[in-house]
């Protein structure tokens, strides 16, 4: 379950280097996540990073590299923030606890910014194919967590054998990505809940008896 790299060239950094290359990344992740990715310059990332046109050039040659590496850090932090959680699932609670840690988390933005590699995917899938590919396997990634998580409770007995783990992670994923664009256009976490809640009563279907 490899994680894509950045696809920027890191040399070795001096710490000066590296804090100055963080600032730039998280400038970006920043501006990208309420401007999108069509509306964020180098000149917008440059000011927002208090950093010089040389620094950033020296970092990142061009905006498609910034953008691959604000992928790789969205992707990542996504991955991190719910690893843990569904490397634990073993039961329908765990999925009923899953959901409301997302649903807390995007109430904190009021559900305004969607989900970060969702809204990634949607601006670059079609303009950039090694970005897409890197989207494509954070994807993959999430998906195999919750599958696994699914397999565990098909294994002890929770969901009857007929369960299938992969199509139901493809599933709660792709109904958490339908939850997270009416949030964003809703400015609600309502619509989310709901959506997350027939996935799951979905799963419930296969209880064994």
């Amino acid at each position: 379950m490899d994680e894509p790299e950045g696809t920027t060239q890191k040399t070795r950094l001096t710490a000066r280097g590296a804090a100055t290359r963080s600032r730039i990344v998280a400038a970006a992740v920043d501006l990208i996540r309420v401007k999108g990715v069509a509306a964020t310059t180098l000149d917008d990332v440059r000011a927002a990073s208090s950093t010089s046109k040389s620094q950033l050039y020296h970092h990142f040659p061009d905006k498609k590299a910034l953008v691959r590496e604000v992928v790789a850090t969205q992707g990542a932090q996504l991955i991190a923030g719910q690893e843990d959680q569904l490397r634990r699932l073993n039961s329908i609670r765990g999925l009923e606890r899953w959901r409301d840690a997302l649903i807390q988390r995007a109430s904190l933005r009021d559900g305004a910014y969607g989900c970060a590699i969702g809204s990634l995917a949607a601006e670059l899938a079609d303009r950039d194919q090694e970005a897409r590919s890197m989207l494509a396997k954070y994807f993959e990634i999430w998906e195999e967590l919750l599958a696994e998580g699914l397999t565990r409770m098909r294994a002890s007995g929770v969901l009857r054998r007929d369960a299938d783990p992969e199509k139901l992670a493809t599933f709660l994923v792709a109904a958490l990505q339908g939850g997270y664009l009416l949030a964003q256009t809703a400015h609600s976490t309502d619509p989310m809940k709901l959506t997350l809640d027939m996935a799951i009563g979905h799963v419930r279907t296969f209880l064994a008896a």
